[in-house]
């Protein structure tokens, strides 16, 4: 589990090792859980500048060029698949873009069906506070960029339905 910075780096952990049986990404933004081919929040330009030392050099050809990438972030979240993935947006937060949190789910969820599993129960983004849990789980909370009570509410909700379905 990790929230912004730490949300990104926890989607990279449970895309590329298996022994995490859950990964939960909170507020991660761009390079995290949000679209880059979605405009709104962060942009590459945006976390080249703030965060050079965040993504390889590599990454720096992209810098202002987000809808030019031959990927995106729903094949990280699809990587994880078919563990279950918790993405969590806030509505206030506009730099990490909630819109494109929820699209990067909805968009792995083919890849979670493919492998048996329910992905993203919902097809519409949500309204705020109603979480939703499927093999993909996600919320939109209010309030701004951070975490709170709420969030770590959902996220044991989540834990609690995916880790007694793994047991059984």
């Amino acid at each position: 589990m990790g929230t912004s910075r730490m949300g990104k780096a926890a989607l990279w952990a449970g895309a590329t090792d298996k022994r995490f049986a859950i990964t939960i990404s909170n507020e991660s933004g761009a390079g995290g859980a949000k679209l880059f081919h979605h405009v709104g929040g962060e942009s590459t330009k945006n976390l080249c500048k703030r965060f050079p030392y965040w993504f390889c050099k590599n990454f720096l050809q992209y810098n202002g060029r987000d809808t030019s990438m031959p990927f995106d972030q729903h094949e990280l979240i699809a990587l994880i698949a078919p563990r279950p993935v918790y993405v969590a947006s806030a509505i206030g937060s506009t730099i990490t873009d909630s819109y494109g949190e929820f699209l990067s789910a909805k968009y792995a969820s083919p890849v979670y069906k493919l492998l048996n599993t329910d992905g993203l129960l919902i097809k519409k983004w949500p309204s705020v506070d109603k979480p939703s849990f499927g093999t993909i789980g996600y919320h939109m909370r209010t309030g701004n960029h951070g975490i709170n009570l709420y969030d770590w509410q959902q996220f044991i909700k989540y834990a609690d339905l995916h880790l007694k379905e793994m047991k059984k």
